[in-house]
């Protein structure tokens, strides 16, 4: 299982890559959302864009939050367009994961010269 969690994830960077060579630093996170949604469709991988997670608290239903991209039904991708990561975006992605039970999650900052990419796994 581990093995097919790293060539997933190296498909999706090797994605994002493909897209921040194309379009560089500058944009908004939502451009580089839909031209990765574009190049992960043109290599065939699934995903789904703004998936909605639903959040408990004491078994009640108290919000929902939505997901950048959830790629393959099991790794979570989320983007960013800023300076720099700081804790609070690792924490995020921690708290999707343990909200769908998931394992692996992609931090991609596209606002640097070179490509940003923090794996996090539970």
């Amino acid at each position: 299982m581990e093995i097919e969690f790293e060539e997933l994830s190296s498909r999706i960077i090797n994605a994002a890559i493909a897209v921040h060579k194309e379009l560089g630093p500058g944009f908004l996170e939502s451009i580089y959302e839909e031209a990765l949604s574009i190049e992960l469709g043109k290599q065939g991988i699934r995903f789904e864009r703004q998936k909605e997670v639903k959040i408990y608290y004491d078994q009640k239903e108290i919000g929902i939050h939505r997901i950048d991209l959830l790629v393959e039904k099991e790794i979570i991708v989320e983007l960013k367009a800023i300076k720099d990561f700081e804790d609070i975006h690792f924490a995020q992605l921690k708290s999707y994961l343990k909200a769908t039970n998931l394992k692996v999650g992609l931090l991609l900052n596209f606002a640097k010269t070179t490509l940003s990419i923090k794996r996090v796994v539970l």
